[in-house]
């Protein structure tokens, strides 16, 4: 799975049609429907538009023939394996009817456009997990966790005598910080995933 990195953006003419993707990173529903309100042109004929949050997805044709624009764009969307992102393709109308296949073609053609030069950056799986650890081996441990790449800490709480280092670890990667955290606390402490 990838998500946008940034926006992004497209354009081309179909037959005297105006087509013009924008590409956004969104984290949720919520934020899809607001880059919709922001993003969506009054003074064009069509702001066609689909989103996809992991399982969660909406796409709309805006007025043109049904499955001729939201479910093209839908498929672009899916066909880079993206997930986050809100995909919104406005066309200004040129005069000349490009039909359903056309249409399906158009939309999908400008959004797959988009997706394919937009900068993006892959989701690996990870598990939450937490290592207690006393303030002697606290500094040590932590410098050496931040050395793993997509390991991120996520919180830290103070205790009497130490810490809780709440983690989110790479799936590939919990032998490796279970064996690490181990090791350094000489077995005082140990990874435990959520």
């Amino acid at each position: 799975m990838f998500q946008l990195e940034q926006a992004a953006t497209f354009e081309q003419i179909i037959k005297k049609s105006r087509f013009l993707a924008i590409a956004l990173p969104v984290a949720n529903e919520e934020e899809a429907k607001a880059a919709l309100a922001t993003h969506s042109d009054a003074d064009a004929n069509h702001n066609c538009w689909a989103w996809r949050t992991g399982a969660a997805y909406r796409f709309s044709d805006d007025g043109e023939p049904s499955g001729t624009a939201g479910k093209p764009i839908l498929a672009a969307i899916d066909g880079q394996s993206l997930t986050n992102v809100v995909v919104i393709v406005t066309r200004w109308f040129g005069g000349i009817l490009l039909g359903s296949g056309g249409l399906v073609r158009a939309y999908g053609g400008t959004a797959a456009g988009c997706l394919r030069n937009a900068p993006m950056i892959e989701l690996k799986p990870s598990v939450e997990g937490l290592v207690r650890v006393e303030f002697s081996d606290l500094a040590r441990v932590k410098a050496r966790l931040q050395a793993i790449a997509d390991l991120a800490i996520a919180e830290e709480q103070f205790t009497a005598t130490g810490a809780d280092l709440h983690l989110r670890v790479p799936e590939t990667e919990i032998e490796t910080v279970s064996r690490l955290v181990f090791d350094l606390t000489s077995g005082r402490s140990e990874l435990k995933i959520d």
